[in-house]
């Protein structure tokens, strides 16, 4: 047996995050590029086929519809066939389908792809938190959480200029720009999906870089971990918990406010700086870098206080803070460009805190079913936010009203979310070796 010894518990933890969370990382950047580049191809894309910001907003949202209709289905299905096969399926589908955008032709297509490309990415996101559950202990989660997630701000770093650079291609082999940035972008999914049936480890048990000691040990420390006494555990009593419903409607509500302002931020900085789509896509990135820091520092806080509920709560305010500055700032590209930032950080930094509210209440089918839930139906709000930050762009001339409408919907999510009865502490659980 491994002895008590609070240094080698993080050893184990730290073991486990720097074999599993780095690829898991990579997987997520690809997969939140593949979900966002539209936005770098809004401009060019939408001279092309012709649409206007309100077409292109509902056309650039309907890919969470195809993500609402299969998400419960897909998460309850990686719970039974386990995460490798399921995740390479997802994977290698999604990446087939950001190819074929190459070939949009007309408005028809374009809404189909979109759509498409929901229904393959459905289960991704909640597969891989699920997948996390078997892997950390309840105070180690929402650090966990929040590296995985960062994923998504460094895709927004790096995959914006990315991006933007790939336009630069405009006219090579005749094709135009955004028909080589949905081409290149897409082949990473496809290949990275096909090494995950060779590179992840379905259960601590399948880890042959864990010994069978640290193997006991985890395995031990995670089902202790699990909640107990009133916790779901069927998807029955997890559609009956008064909690799933209402981080639904929190994270619809962040979700929401997020692609009404995602969507449109490479836009919205060509637009205060004047410059071109690729200096707009770069200037892109900062929001994302500064949300990076502050996702890692809220998720560790969280995890050593034990605390959820108001490090999100607290996030979202400053988020919706951040948002509402913007719109008074316009007028001078750095400070709205700064609010913007202070805007983006928070919201994301709510993320990791939130995520580990789920497994406090929810264990097994619940879990998985749960986490499907609360993010399917919280991301209609990805059809929402894009479609109505169309039409008030659309309607106002500009971007402010859309940002307003972000602010608003953030400062009710942190309302709402202090509602959410608060879990056990995860620190004060039993965890020591």
């Amino acid at each position: 047996m491994i002895a008590a010894d609070a240094s080698r518990e993080r050893q184990i933890v730290a073991k486990v995050s720097w074999r599993l969370l780095p690829y898991l990382f990579l997987l997520y950047v690809v997969a939140y590029i593949d979900r966002i580049n539209v936005g770098v191809a809004k401009e060019a894309l939408s001279r092309d086929l012709g649409l206007d910001p309100a077409v292109f907003g509902f056309g650039a949202g309907i890919f969470f519809l195809g993500y609402f209709l299969f998400e419960l289905p897909s998460n309850l299905v990686l719970e039974r066939v386990g995460a490798r096969i399921w995740i390479a399926r997802i994977m290698v589908f999604w990446g087939l389908v950001t190819i074929a955008m190459m070939f949009v032709a007309n408005v028809t297509m374009f809404y189909l792809l979109r759509f498409l490309l929901g229904a393959a990415e459905a289960g991704f996101f909640p597969g891989i938190l699920f997948y996390l559950t078997r892997w950390f202990r309840p105070q180690d989660r929402a650090a966990a959480i929040s590296l995985f997630m960062t994923a998504g701000t460094v895709a927004g770093a790096i995959g914006n200029p990315l991006s933007g650079s790939l336009l630069l291609l405009d006219g090579a082999a005749g094709l135009a720009g955004w028909q080589w940035l949905f081409l290149i972008e897409g082949l990473p999914a496809v290949a990275l999906g096909i090494s995950v049936l060779f590179l992840l480890p379905e259960t601590p048990e399948d880890a042959r870089w864990l010994t069978a000691e640290e193997s006991t040990w985890l395995t031990g420390q995670v089902q202790a971990g699990r909640p107990h006494g009133h916790a779901a555990t069927s998807l029955r009593q997890c559609l009956a918990h008064p909690a799933v419903w209402k981080l639904s409607a929190v994270y619809f509500l962040l979700v929401t406010g997020a692609y009404g302002f995602e969507f449109w931020l490479p836009a919205i900085v060509k637009s205060l700086n004047r410059g071109s789509d690729f200096q707009a896509a770069l200037l892109s990135a900062v929001p994302y870098l500064i949300a990076t820091v502050a996702m890692v520092v809220v998720g560790r806080r969280s995890d050593r206080t034990g605390e959820r509920r108001w490090h999100a709560a607290v996030a979202l305010v400053v988020s919706g803070g951040g948002f509402l500055l913007s719109t008074q700032l316009m007028h001078s590209p750095l400070a709205a460009l700064a609010a913007l930032s202070i805007a983006w950080a928070g919201l994301k930094a709510a993320q990791g805190p939130f995520w580990a509210l789920p497994p406090a209440f929810l264990s097994g089918t619940a879990a998985a079913g749960g986490i499907a839930v609360i993010n399917s139906i919280a991301n209609l709000g990805g059809q929402v936010g894009p479609a109505l930050a169309g039409y008030l762009e659309r309607s106002t001339g500009g971007f402010s009203a859309g940002l307003m409408m972000s602010a608003i919907l953030l400062l009710a999510a942190a309302a709402l979310i202090t509602t959410v009865p608060e879990p056990a502490r995860d620190a004060a659980r039993p965890g020591k070796m």
